[in-house]
């Protein structure tokens, strides 16, 4: 299927789906249209993010940032929310943690292309802030459907904000990082967020945490 048959297809689900919220139950369903690649589904959500005005962060936003890498990846990090770097690239995990976090997965025996990054919420708070509960409920659904459709094996949580997202626990970083836990079928292994390894960049101790972590996660995806 071209770019434009593509976008044709889109823009009717969108119509279709329209109709059916304001009660036009002769409208079939718009799932029925096609059955989209994963590929497809993915370039669907992604569009979907890049308009999205579901919460006060699109306001400030330059960009919102839906997330890249491969649609097959068996492995999938997830950190907190785009940064001031990612807000005006579009692009996840592109500033000093962003090349730490490229670091550390070459360091996993993957290229970044072969994994897929994101984050829990899809647009920059202002000032970096935490992302409140509303944002990250607003938008929850768009990194539910991404592992829906990726199907990753293990996905690595960046930080609390991420660990909260997957792990049902009051505890704090330093007591979850280091252990597995299941998400449905998937394997979710919380580790510190890249920026908190550059804010505390002469800390080894933080460093070779995060790295044991990583190779737990490599032991698993049978890179060890």
């Amino acid at each position: 299927m071209d770019e434009r048959t593509e976008k044709i297809i889109f823009e009717l689900k969108e119509h279709l789906s329209f109709f059916s919220e304001l009660g036009a139950d002769f409208i079939f369903s718009p799932k029925d249209i096609s059955r989209l690649s994963p590929r497809q589904e993915i370039s669907s959500l992604e569009q979907e993010v890049l308009r999205c005005q579901k919460c006060g962060l699109h306001k400030t936003r330059k960009q919102a940032v839906p997330g890249e890498g491969s649609i097959q990846a068996e492995l999938m990090f997830v950190g907190e929310a785009p940064g001031f770097d990612e807000d005006a690239q579009g692009r996840p995990f592109v500033g000093k943690a962003g090349q730490l976090l490229t670091k550390i997965i070459q360091a996993m025996k993957f290229e970044r292309r072969q994994v897929y990054i994101t984050n829990v919420i899809k647009c920059r708070p202002p000032n970096n802030r935490v992302p409140h509960r509303e944002e990250i409920e607003s938008c929850k659904l768009y990194l539910l459907q991404q592992l829906k459709f990726i199907k990753p094996k293990v996905v690595v949580a960046l930080g609390k904000v991420a660990a909260d997202f997957f792990v049902s626990s009051s505890a704090g970083m330093t007591a979850l990082r280091g252990n597995f836990y299941d998400f449905g079928q998937i394997r979710v292994m919380p580790t510190f967020h890249p920026s908190y390894l550059v804010r505390n960049e002469g800390n080894r101790q933080i460093r070779k945490m995060v790295w044991e972590d990583m190779q737990k996660v490599m032991t698993l995806l049978g890179k060890k």
